[in-house]
């Protein structure tokens, strides 16, 4: 992808300057957006592409070669807003320029064909993955021949440098000239990157910035200094450690506040340059370091501190033997400890044998832990001895560093004497010489003055090509967007003209059934009324190809999903149909309008441009609204990766493929049941309403990999229409992963067994969640004696598929996905609630089934829906539908139990009474 370092102009007043900012290009919406550095969350701002156009100014005479110096650029934008970038070459500020120009022709030239089938897919095909994803038919709108051809005889052919590419995150930024690197216009977004990088869990981060002890420099230490220091810091630690009951000591702290003995300023700046100064100059010479009748004082110290040194390190060895012989005494009593314990306790009634074999174990396990302290001791020695080593390669390369500068302090004498030589023999010279000289000073000028003309001249072909590049393309794409503005204008005069006729006969319609007709012929209202049901049920034809575009689509025959939006059969529910899909269109056009949730999402896939995808309250809170139908296949497979990791991660590769293979090849009891569900799946969807269908295929060894990994549950129905909705957004593989997480990792055990036991445990929860949170009508349906679990089983066991429309479906399983099986009980009792008030007006068993049946498919507002499930009904604690669960689970697994105890004394009477042996039971009627 297009992104690296580039440096922007910014700020305001005296902070107005030039900062280094990391840009990456987002093909999306082609926006340049800018962030502090490759792994920050959040940008700091984007630049439109699209609509901008670029420029950039060639270098005055006698600035320094082409391709050498930073070089500026200008992106001007709508508004007359102009931003000021700056590549680290002129060879960058190429690459820069004419791949934004590729970027920005590619995307207003494809911009025609995505709004053009909006209507079937609004999105190129692209970012979508699944069944979803090969209804976009991908057409570009077709290019001007010449004007492909001048763009690529002006195109200017370069190369980036590593400041380009993705490899340009793990180099260090480049560096500017300002030292201000501050905004006050962005210091909101950069405290939350700050913020969202502490988060992360980073020890390193949560160290206090705060000096405690007066050991602290801003000078590299010598390597005398380190050892002063290492020597300083065990003395301490022994201290610490003597006096840990009366003074605190750092444990959990980054900093130790138990360093300093006493409470002292801390030092300035000044004097810890000067402090260092003097002690690296001290280490060499100390006569140099002092002067006068000081010297002898010094040397007075210096004796007396070294010999305290030696008689310290005495110490800590007298303590070091002290320590050793304290454990070896230690280790002697607990053996003997051990032998009196042992021979009092346990040789009574214990064989000889035994004991030896016991006694030569303790002394094995003593002689390993010896052994074990000798490698310790080692170790340490080993360590120390690195420790010194290290010290002494820092003093090779200080040493190294003295012996580089006198090289090159040597080097300059000989450069110095060189030039002086060289001018003395050119003054000892002949006169001819030095009558020529002059000339060949003016000819060498000559020269150079026609190289930097000529690189100049260079330089102002390419800006030239680059102009007319520039304009050759803003041109075109005016041409584009005036055709594209002619063409929608046309369009909406059709609308406008189909939308008079439609209220010229509405109005026909009104005025006739206002005055009542008696007789019984026709009336002309009738005639009207057909006439209007003929138009909104008729087809489109193409008898006029020409006008195809103009001609507005209210609705397709199938939606984005692949769903059938009109059905064939009836007339009265193609009328409902129609009706409810020109519901549904417009309100997406109305959503459509308000892009908050779209730039909402646009600004959270920008931010995880730079590091991966997370749990938080933004990513939930954003699933909820609903995922764009472009990122819908992205999302999906990240949350069911997810989910299944632990699964995953104990697989080996190939592992679908595998039982793919295995199902096909070896016999496989559900096969049967798979291939006559097949068809059955999804009829209204044209992914699987014939056995051509490429659905149908991917759905088959989806179903077949499954059941030959959980032969348990092999294959129920309900299964396949799982698999077919995930398969409309993902591949084969990812669909076998969702199917998983549903039943192995959100669903309770013998959710989707023979007996469905958590299936009908669910359904008991519901009723209980019903009477505390719908408690009006709940006691509705207890008054009527109407059992609505017999509608929501289906809504449990399937996810809602084929009980609600396509938009709000996806909705709901993109919730389901993130947050798992309560989302299920939320929509539930969201559907109820959404239409409680019409329920409640209906006063007798029967109609109110009837309700029941249909009322979710006139639900079509997914936004108030939605709001409801996760604003009114709130609080839903997941414990409460566990605590449940497992109350109801114990009591159908009795109720279980007792009816087949009645099953098996049905059976034993039915073979010892003879008037019974003709009677069978369900089980074996349906075999």
């Amino acid at each position: 992808k297009l992104c690296g370092y580039l440096q922007k102009l910014s700020g305001k007043g005296p902070l107005r300057g030039f900062r280094t900012r990391w840009f990456v290009f987002d093909p999306r919406r082609c926006y340049l957006y800018y962030f502090k550095g490759p792994q920050e969350p959040l940008p700091l701002g984007h630049i439109d592409i699209a609509s901008a156009s670029f420029s950039y100014h060639q270098p005055e005479a006698g600035a320094a070669a082409p391709g050498d110096e930073p070089a500026a650029f200008e992106v001007h934008g709508p508004g007359g807003a102009v931003a000021v970038l700056k590549a680290a070459t002129r060879q960058d500020m190429t690459y820069w320029l004419q791949e934004l120009q590729q970027k920005r022709w590619e995307y207003c030239n494809n911009l025609d064909a995505a709004k053009r089938d909006s209507r079937t897919s609004p999105t190129p095909s692209d970012f979508s993955k699944g069944l979803v994803a090969k209804d976009n038919p991908g057409t570009i709108l077709s290019q001007n021949a010449s004007a492909e051809r001048a763009r690529n005889i002006l195109a200017v052919e370069t190369c980036p440098t590593d400041l380009v590419g993705e490899q340009a995150a793990s180099q260090p930024a480049p560096v500017q000239a300002s030292a201000i690197n501050f905004s006050l216009k962005q210091w909101s977004t950069e405290l939350k990157n700050s913020m969202s990088s502490l988060r992360k869990g980073n020890n390193e981060n949560r160290k206090s910035i705060f000096y405690t002890t007066e050991e602290w420099e801003l000078l590299d230490p010598t390597p005398k200094d380190l050892e002063d220091s290492m020597a300083l810091e065990e003395k301490r630690k022994h201290l610490a450690e003597g006096s840990k009951g009366r003074r605190l000591t750092s444990s959990a702290f980054p900093f130790d506040f138990g360093r300093t003995p006493h409470k002292a300023r801390r030092p300035l700046l000044k004097d810890m340059i000067g402090s260092s100064k003097n002690r690296t100059s001290s280490d060499s010479s100390p006569t140099e370091w002092c002067s006068g009748n000081g010297n002898k004082l010094v040397s007075e110290l210096q004796l007396k501190y070294q010999s305290q040194q030696e008689e310290l390190e005495k110490l800590k060895k007298d303590l070091l033997s002290q320590k050793e012989l304290v454990r070896l005494l230690q280790q002697t009593v607990r053996s003997s400890q051990y032998d009196k314990y042992f021979a009092s306790r346990l040789c009574e009634g214990v064989p000889k044998d035994k004991l030896e074999l016991l006694h030569q174990k303790d002394d094995q396990i003593l002689g390993l832990n010896n052994q074990l302290e000798k490698l310790n001791l080692e170790k340490d020695s080993l360590q120390q001895e690195v420790k010194n080593l290290k010290c002494k390669v820092g003093e090779l390369n200080e040493q190294l560093g003295m012996l580089m500068e006198t090289i090159q302090a040597k080097d300059e004498v000989i450069m110095k004497l060189s030039r002086q030589l060289s001018e003395c023999e050119d003054s000892s010279s002949s006169p001819s010489g030095a009558v020529n000289s002059p000339t060949a000073t003016c000819a060498n000028k000559d020269l150079q003055e026609l190289d930097r003309l000529k690189d100049n001249l260079q330089g102002y072909k390419t800006q030239n090509k680059f102009l007319n590049k520039e304009i050759l393309e803003l041109s075109a794409l005016r041409r584009n967007a005036e055709a594209r503005e002619r063409e929608w204008q046309a369009k909406y005069t059709s609308l406008e003209a189909k939308l008079c006729q439609i209220e010229s006969k509405y109005l026909i319609l009104l005025q006739e059934m206002k005055t009542p007709v008696c007789s019984e012929e026709q009336s002309p209202a009738r005639e009207v009324i057909t006439q209007l049901l003929e138009d909104a049920l008729k087809a489109e034809t193409s008898e006029q190809p020409e006008q195809a575009f103009f001609k507005p689509h209210l609705v397709s025959e199938y939606d984005i999903y692949g769903f059938q939006t009109v059905p064939e059969d009836d007339d009265e529910e193609k009328l409902v149909a129609k009706s409810r899909a020109l519901d549904l269109r417009s309100l997406s056009l109305s959503e459509n309008r308000e892009i908050s949730a779209g730039v909402k999402w646009e600004n959270y896939l920008a931010s995880t441009m730079n590091r991966e995808m997370m749990r938080s309250v933004e990513l939930k809170n954003l699933i909820r609204s609903g995922i764009p139908h472009e990122h819908r296949s992205k999302i999906w497979k990240w949350c069911v990766n997810l989910h299944v990791k632990k699964f995953k991660d104990s697989t080996v590769p190939g592992y679908f493929q595998t039982l793919l293979q295995n199902a096909l090849e070896k016999q496989n009891p559900a096969s049967k049941q798979i291939e006559l569900d097949l068809l059955r799946t999804l009829p209204n969807n044209k992914h699987y309403s014939s056995p051509t269908s490429e659905g149908i295929q991917k759905l088959r060894n989806v179903l077949l990999a499954f059941s030959w990994r959980n032969p348990d549950i092999g294959y129920c129905q309900g299964l396949n229409r799982l698999v077919a909705i995930a398969l409309l957004y993902l591949e084969q593989e990812d669909a076998f992963w969702c199917l998983v997480t549903i039943v192995e990792v959100f669903m309770p055990r013998d959710y989707y067994t023979k007996t469905l036991l958590g299936s009908q445990v669910d359904q008991r929860v519901f009723k209980d969640l019903m009477s505390e949170k719908l408690p009006r009508l709940h006691a509705h349906f207890e008054q009527y004696k109407v059992d609505y679990t017999l509608i929501t089983f289906n809504w449990f066991l399937v996810v809602f598929v084929d009980s609600v429309v396509s938009d709000i479906l996806f909705k709901i399983w993109d919730s389901f996905l993130y947050e798992g099986p309560k989302v299920i009980f939320r929509f539930a009792l969201a559907l109820f609630k959404y239409q409680e008030e019409e329920i409640l007006k209906l006063q007798d068993s029967m109609s109110i089934f009837k309700y029941l049946r249909y009322f979710t498919r006139n639900i079509l507002d997914a936004r108030k829906l939605t709001a409801i499930a996760f604003g009114d009904l709130n609080p839903f604690p997941l414990r409460q539908i566990r605590n449940r669960r497992t109350y109801h689970l114990e009591k159908v697994r009795l109720e279980l139990t007792e009816l087949e105890a009645i099953r098996e004394d049905f059976l034993r009477e039915r073979e010892t009474c003879v008037e019974k042996r003709d009677l069978i039971s369900d089980d074996e009627e349906d075999s």
